[in-house]
């Protein structure tokens, strides 16, 4: 059998585990949206039809158990924090964070002000990707979607380093 006919017939696709399962994952990110205040307006825009997120495999669920990313959006106070903790503790692993907006980056302009505000949700649970802005713009949260993307890929699944790289 000549290669010509094989590839016209449907071939054979040879790669490593570690890279399909890797492709599998980052075509799929199911995010569990946490929106709390002005950004979360800009992250359902991002689901809507203008910027379309499906394109990405990004499909948003309504449940912790079945996402593997969360976004938070918004003011993170402390009493908030503890129900995100608790979210994002009800993800299965592997699970990724991004923050997005200046308040949920870094307290944004209350903090100061406030008592009730949390410096930045990375006080309360690991961030993985920041999305900078106020509000940030969809194409921000698509950004930070293609750069988590990068991180998964660069994952090892299988044998020694297992999870996130270092």
């Amino acid at each position: 059998m000549n290669p010509e006919s094989m590839n016209e017939s449907g071939g054979v696709v040879i790669t490593k585990m570690n890279d399909l399962l890797n492709w599998a994952r980052l075509s799929s990110l199911w995010p569990l949206s946490f929106g709390i205040a002005c950004c979360a307006i800009e992250m359902m825009g991002s689901f809507a039809s203008t910027y379309d997120m499906d394109r990405f495999g990004v499909f948003p669920r309504p449940s912790a158990r079945q996402a593997d990313v969360i976004i938070i959006a918004g003011t993170v106070t402390f009493k908030m924090a503890e129900r995100i903790k608790r979210l994002y503790e009800q993800m299965p692993e592997p699970k990724y964070v991004i923050s997005m907006g200046s308040c949920s980056n870094c307290g944004g302009p209350y903090w100061q002000h406030g008592y009730h505000v949390v410096k930045g949700v990375d006080r309360v649970i690991p961030v993985d990707v920041y999305v900078q802005g106020c509000p940030p713009r969809p194409e921000a949260l698509i950004g930070a979607i293609l750069e988590l993307q990068k991180i998964i890929q660069g994952e090892s699944m299988i044998g020694a380093g297992v999870g996130k790289s270092a």
